[in-house]
């Protein structure tokens, strides 16, 4: 990989050789054996990442188009309430307001804890469903899932949870927690390349199916197709077959080896942040916590995030600045998928070496706290 550019990101991610390689081969017919048994090999090894036993259905579409999906097929005409601190809790809110009778936003600064008062208060007053970013990337923040989830049984509201970014790399019991509707995106934790989503939905959610519903994202469409084995439209097929091989790979690993790896590697960077002397951008409390897929970390005074992200690419390394409001105050590490040791420890050493450089005094070795915490 010395001529490739080392995507540390909360995603897109690096991927497996056998993932890229699953993409090479010749045009299949979609609607063959071949291409059944890829989707059903999907649904059998998605569940447990999902933690659901409901049967999941795979869109050739993004992250987002999971989204819209979910909100547009069981959410049209209801009264809805998005919690949002972050850039896609405010993107789920979004697109309720075009499908809701009313679309409400429950928010709090970016990285801080989320109004769960007031989100108690708005299903007291007649909230029917309810969206949530579970780990939200933009501010590295783990929301509180299991509660917004006990939250929503106690007052029978749907509860639509995005797992794009934990699925495959945190724990995730959607069934457990109550989620009706979960989505994933295939570039974040399941190392797969980006173009495909995934999404559960409970017998509940089916039971509030919207009469009027996409063409494309018409999930009642993807349910009846995928009894068979079969996606409603045209599949991105070869990211379908390298989705197949990443998930592959995560079943070898082993579902709890991979989501300690991916914690292990967070709290390397943490550790890291800390024993550079820099503020980390989240403000968990008892009910959030630090992401274990991405670390946002705030910039001391002085520092450019142009010059800082540039200089870090120098050594072949792309990381993540902020987003909307709080860009060029925060840089952003993904920890996500394949990734390991080596590739963790270099990242650090490269930001590292940035601030040194950009004149910043680090006030000890970022390098030795995260090698002191890598042990794997």
């Amino acid at each position: 990989m010395q001529d490739e550019t080392l995507l540390m990101m909360p995603g897109p991610v690096p991927m497996p050789q056998r993932v890229r390689m699953a993409m090479a081969r010749q045009s299949i017919n979609h609607r063959g054996a071949e291409f059944a048994e890829c989707l059903k090999d999907l649904n059998r090894m998605l569940k447990p990442m999902f933690g659901t036993e409901n049967d999941i259905m795979v869109i050739s579409g993004s992250g987002t188009a999971a989204m819209e999906a979910s909100v547009a097929n069981f959410c049209a005409g209801k009264k809805v309430s998005s919690l949002v601190n972050g850039k896609f809790g405010d993107r789920l809110f979004k697109i309720s307001e075009i499908y809701a009778e009313e679309a409400t936003e429950l928010k709090s600064d970016w990285g801080t804890p989320l109004p769960l008062e007031e989100l108690e208060k708005a299903l007291e007053e007649g909230t029917e469903a309810v969206t949530l970013v579970h780990n939200e990337t933009s501010a590295a923040i783990k929301n509180p899932a299991e509660e917004v989830g006990r939250l929503c049984r106690k007052h029978d509201a749907l509860f639509i949870m995005d797992g794009i970014t934990s699925i495959a790399g945190d724990e995730v019991l959607a069934d457990k927690w109550g989620a009706d509707v979960t989505v994933v995106g295939s570039q974040k934790c399941l190392a797969a390349p980006a173009g495909l989503s995934a999404v559960s939905a409970s017998e509940k959610a089916w039971e509030n199916l919207a009469e009027k519903r996409p063409f494309y994202l018409d999930l009642a469409a993807y349910k009846k197709s995928a009894a068979k084995d079969q996606t409603p439209f045209t599949p991105a097929v070869p990211l379908f077959f390298a989705m197949r091989e990443a998930c592959s790979i995560i079943e070898e690993e082993g579902l709890e080896k991979r989501i300690a790896r991916h914690r292990n590697m967070a709290e390397a960077v943490r550790a890291a942040a800390q024993a550079w002397g820099l503020e980390l951008f989240a403000k968990p409390d008892k009910f959030h916590s630090y992401s274990n897929t991405a670390t946002a970390i705030s910039y001391p005074d002085g520092i450019s995030d142009s010059d800082f992200r540039g200089a870090v690419k120098k050594y072949g390394i792309e990381i993540s600045g902020g987003q909307d409001h709080i860009k060029g105050k925060i840089f952003r590490i993904g920890t996500m998928g394949a990734t390991g040791i080596p590739e963790v420890l270099s990242v650090i050493a490269a930001a590292e070496k940035a601030l040194r450089e950009l004149g910043y005094k680090v006030e000890s070795s970022g390098t030795e706290a995260a090698a002191d915490v890598l042990k794997i």
